[in-house]
């Protein structure tokens, strides 16, 4: 899937999903953290690096 694919699931900005995945921003709301946990099949403390559990 393309990067504008994904920001467009999640309902926010191509901008917004670079700066995540690339870590300039740190900055995600809680339901977004969800949508992208749901979305690639992991737990949200695995994508803030509290575990390596997936």
């Amino acid at each position: 899937m393309k990067q504008e694919d994904i920001a467009k699931k999640f309902g926010i900005s191509v901008r917004t999903y670079r700066r995540y995945e690339t870590g300039v921003s740190e900055e995600v709301t809680l339901p977004t953290l969800c949508k992208i946990a749901d979305f690639y099949g992991v737990s949200v403390d695995y994508l803030i690096g509290r575990t390596d559990i997936k």
